[in-house]
């Protein structure tokens, strides 16, 4: 499926003044993919030396620390469910910013998974979330009369997943699909 895009300015507030300043980079970046740490940000922005900037911020920030002991930065209005809540069954799209938003990926896609959703020629295929993670990839295979939504999962699902993934690639198909006949295929890759 291709893409769909929209304008900037049918998305986010306008500017103040005549340029985004690199505070309003950071605290816009935060507001869509905090807690973020300060290479994270500099990986998504493609900028060196936010440090500076984030000190900065930090009186108006939030701080916690991973498992690793990095220090994450977030707004303190951003919604931050408790660890309880389940983590919805999601199909992003190629290239999706979940994915490419952080240079440390761990959080949300195991390393040895990595060879399987990214080309020799950095493509990022449509992932499948399950529970937080990458749990394997989608594509949409378009025939003459029929629409197949292949999903290849790098571990069997548990029966409630399968059920939401199902859900998932329904809604999916009738967003997407060329055709009305239409069709979802769930496999388990070799070797994952």
């Amino acid at each position: 499926p291709q893409p769909m895009l929209a304008a900037m300015a049918d998305r986010l507030d306008p500017p103040k003044g005549d340029s985004l300043t690199l505070d309003d980079l950071v605290r816009r970046y935060l507001a869509a993919f905090g807690p973020a740490s300060v290479a994270d940000a500099q990986t998504w922005l493609g900028l060196s030396r936010l440090a500076p900037v984030f000190d900065t911020l930090r009186p108006a920030l939030l701080t916690f620390r991973d498992e690793h002991g990095v220090e994450l930065f977030d707004l303190p209005e951003a919604s931050r469910p408790s660890g309880d809540v389940a983590a919805p069954v999601r199909l992003l799209g190629e290239f999706d910013n979940m994915l490419l938003a952080h240079e440390d990926r761990s959080r949300i896609m195991r390393p040895e998974h990595k060879r399987w959703m990214f080309t020799e020629n950095g493509i990022l295929r449509a992932a499948v979330l399950i529970d937080g993670f990458v749990a394997g990839r989608w594509r949409i295979e378009d025939g003459k009369a029929e629409s197949v939504l292949r999903v290849e999962l790098f571990d069997k699902p548990a029966k409630g997943a399968a059920k939401a993934l199902g859900a998932e690639g329904e809604a999916l198909l009738a967003f997407a699909a060329r055709h009305d006949r239409r069709d979802i295929r769930i496999e388990t890759l070799d070797g994952a």
